[in-house]
């Protein structure tokens, strides 16, 4: 997910939704558990100190499509940038480094074989 580190992922409804009041009742019941899946995932993975799941959902200003990141918050990069949370991300985003492409697919492969089952039942 960009600059956000290696096994950053984006979980997001299907349906093009702005708003999570706008889940319909089988979307938000499903929510959950998915976001525990792949925070699971992540942290088998990645192993960091925390896993940030957080909602975004603007582009330039204005709602796009509901979509949550599940980031890995590694000690290294709160060391490296000195901070944590969202200052964190922010960091990352202004120094704007992405991912070696060979070492994002190598965590993908990981991911993969971490999650079990179909994503895109949701």
């Amino acid at each position: 997910m960009g600059p956000l580190g290696l096994g950053t992922l984006v979980v997001k409804p299907v349906r093009h939704i702005v708003h999570v009041a706008e889940l319909n009742d089988v979307e938000s019941a499903a929510l959950g558990p998915l976001l525990q899946r792949v925070a699971t995932a992540v942290t088998k993975v990645v192993q960091p100190a925390q896993v940030y799941v957080c909602l975004w959902s603007h582009a330039n200003a204005v709602p796009g499509h509901l979509h949550f990141v599940v980031q890995p918050a590694t000690e290294a990069d709160m060391a490296r940038f000195d901070a944590f949370g969202p200052a964190l991300q922010m960091a990352m985003f202004r120094e704007g480094a992405v991912p070696d492409e060979v070492a994002v697919e190598a965590v993908c492969r990981r991911l993969r074989a971490a999650l079990p089952g179909s994503l895109d039942e949701v």
